[in-house]
């Protein structure tokens, strides 16, 4: 377990998902973690759902009381954050931020501390089966690149990467559920379509595709080679796969993570202009 004090600012749905995350995986305990988030629903929901931690009624008073500051606010409200947090900040505070779209350089500079980590994670960390990847400022240590590991490893897996990969990385894993979620459903739906009870495609779709990603990241074989033994000759998966191909999945979903990184730098140019007050 860490001894290591982990501070919120901002109380949403992924700050709630890590922290939870962190409490089920035994590395920290509630008593340990504090938060503060404006918005009065989302701390009480925050406070309910990890228990033993406390909110506090500053952002200020997160930085003082962690060790760890987890930034998990929006893009648009980040230049708040950094005037609240400049100059609070203790020496021996790591920041760790979620914030989509705003670049180590411009935290850096706005909280006036060079111990900062970008994060990109999603929400399956609530359950520990999490994807996120990290990039590092450049005179992150050591023992602070190791200690976010450490946390994110605890809720699922996690890659250190380029700064200039996180978009990349937003546009597939941190989207990506969503776009799973997607995909079950329409498996559930062809499965209505050809008789099941709605209930029990549902449950059929989302274990098959829980099955498969198990196989892919418990073995060694490319996903190619794991379809093609599934793909009997004149069978009926060979089948699906033509139509599949026929309707352009393949595309479809390639698109997709093009079109979320893509967003994913609009965003982040315009959080960063508006972080450093030359936005419109």
């Amino acid at each position: 377990m860490l001894d290591h004090g982990i501070g919120f600012v901002g109380a949403g749905q992924m700050a709630r998902a890590l922290a939870r995350g962190f409490v089920s995986a035994g590395l920290t305990s509630g008593e340990k973690i504090v938060a503060h988030d404006p918005v009065s629903a989302a701390i009480e929901q925050f406070t309910a759902s990890v228990e033993g931690a406390r909110s506090v009624d500053s952002n200020k008073k997160v930085a003082e009381l962690a060790d760890v500051v987890f930034l998990a606010v929006k893009p648009q409200n980040i230049t708040k954050v950094m005037s609240d947090l400049r100059g609070t900040l203790e020496d021996s505070a790591l920041v760790v931020s979620i914030v989509a779209g705003v670049s180590l350089s411009v935290l850096c500079e706005g909280l006036d501390t060079s111990r900062v980590i970008r994060v990109m994670p999603n929400t399956p960390c609530l359950i520990g089966e999490g994807a996120s990847a990290y990039s590092l400022a450049d005179s992150v240590q050591r023992a602070d690149a190791q200690v976010v590991h450490q946390l994110l490893a605890a809720v699922g897996t996690t890659v250190q990467v380029t700064e200039q990969s996180l978009d990349a990385v937003t546009g597939l894993s941190g989207s990506g559920p969503a776009f799973v979620y997607t995909m079950i459903e329409a498996l559930s739906d062809g499965g209505v379509k050809v008789g099941l009870p709605r209930d029990i495609a549902i449950r059929l779709a989302a274990q098959t595709v829980k099955g498969a990603a198990a196989m892919v990241c418990n073995g060694e074989d490319h996903p190619a080679v794991l379809r093609d033994r599934v793909a009997s000759p004149g069978g009926t998966t060979i089948a699906g796969l033509q139509a599949l191909e026929n309707h352009g999945i393949r595309a479809a979903l390639m698109a997709a993570v093009e079109a979320a990184t893509q967003r994913s730098i609009e965003l982040g140019r315009a959080s960063s202009l508006d972080a450093k007050g030359t936005g419109p």
